[in-house]
């Protein structure tokens, strides 16, 4: 009896040690608000919205100490709508990120799965749409997705230690296609570099067959056998929805952020392009008279600035200006203002303002609309969104 029980107190000093050399952390975000539009396709819209500051999610990530400085580490993240409980980013269980993969402090980290591009990774916190401004204030049409609209399936990622304040990262995703290497292939590359109050980023990125390899890469999207010939994966913003059908998707991006005291002041820039329009089938082109030939092109810039008035009160401004070339000749002028008001370390409340003025032709080769991101077209050229809401965090 004796040996039984020391051989059980053995087992459990062993088990604890085990245990303590291992972590899994559940998390998550819910949030949620009042949005107003005053043009939605011509009619004010009143609506209740899930995941404005950040999109509402639960999560798991681990770690495992496989010793030598060498870890085993995952992340299973899910996205969900909180006012009817749907799941987010069509339909995929742990559609935001899945991977898995091994880290160390000196080497970086290698990891397999559903991830993030390097131009979210090293630039996309520099605009104020994944800030204070909610996804409403992000790029039009998230057209260099900055904003995250696009994850990465079958990807193999590799991030850089940190090396005197410079990071490093690349991108890569096997299309899958027998015979067709190039196929839905996607890679990226990015490096960043943060010391002090200085914080600058680059990002590029390559997407071939965008349709369906970052635009449709979800349970809900249509595959080239089953699209329609007048429906795609771009959605309905006219920023981009006409170019649906590039071979090419190309995004080139920087950014940088300075923080004095209270205030910090940053800036992005991106050139977008979509390249042999017409390549695609089963994209439903552009409506009768749209391109069907060349590469459409953007610039898009950002200034920004915000100030921590007291510790609990965060206000923000910014401006953003696309200019559309190559096909269309679209400019969209865009301004936001914000505030974020923290009730504790977990939870606040916002409001924000966004204003977007349009011009030109648009990607449908008609004239332009005012399109904020994740709304419909205005029926003019000036449309107007408001939301007020609250996040919580655990």
């Amino acid at each position: 009896m004796k040996k039984s029980l020391l051989a059980l107190a053995a087992l459990g000093v062993f088990a604890g040690a085990a245990h303590a050399q291992s972590s899994v952390t559940l998390y998550g975000i819910i949030d949620a608000g009042f949005v107003y539009n005053n043009n939605s396709s011509g009619q004010k819209l009143y609506a209740m919205n899930s995941g404005n500051l950040q999109g509402s999610r639960w999560g798991l990530r681990g770690t495992e100490d496989l010793g030598g400085g060498l870890k085993a580490i995952f992340v299973l993240e899910n996205g969900f709508n909180v006012f009817n409980g749907q799941l987010g980013q069509g339909g995929a269980e742990f559609g935001r990120q899945a991977y898995v993969g091994l880290s160390t402090a000196q080497f970086g980290t290698v990891t397999l799965g559903r991830q993030y591009d390097s131009v979210v990774d090293y630039t996309g916190a520099f605009e104020v749409g994944s800030q204070w401004a909610s996804y409403f204030g992000a790029h039009p049409g998230d057209l260099d997705n900055m904003n995250n609209s696009n994850r990465v399936n079958n990807a193999i990622k590799y991030t850089s230690a940190n090396y005197a304040g410079f990071t490093f990262g690349g991108l890569y995703s096997l299309g899958g296609n027998a015979g067709q290497f190039n196929r839905n292939q996607i890679w990226s590359v990015g490096l960043g570099y943060s010391q002090g109050p200085l914080q600058l980023g680059a990002g590029y990125l390559n997407v071939k067959d965008p349709n369906y390899s970052f635009f449709g890469n979800t349970p809900n999207s249509r595959t080239a056998t089953t699209a329609g010939t007048t429906t795609s994966n771009f959605g309905s913003s006219r920023v981009i929805n006409g170019y649906a059908s590039a071979k090419t998707q190309q995004v080139i991006s920087a950014g940088g952020a300075y923080t004095f005291g209270a205030a910090t002041v940053g800036a992005t820039y991106s050139n977008t392009q979509f390249k042999d329009l017409g390549s695609e089938p089963g994209t439903g082109l552009t409506p009768t008279g749209g391109f069907t030939g060349g590469t459409g092109k953007f610039h898009n810039a950002e200034i920004n600035f915000k100030y921590q008035l007291t510790p609990a009160l965060l206000l923000g401004v910014a401006y953003d200006y696309t200019k559309g070339y190559g096909l269309g000749n679209a400019k969209y002028h865009q301004g936001m203002l914000g505030a974020d008001y923290f009730l504790s370390k977990r939870t606040d409340v916002y409001i924000d303002g966004v204003y977007q003025h349009a011009s030109g032709t648009d990607s449908t080769n008609q004239t332009a609309v005012a399109n904020i991101n994740g709304l419909s077209p205005s029926s003019t050229s000036n449309q107007v969104a408001a939301v007020v809401g609250i996040r919580h965090k655990f």
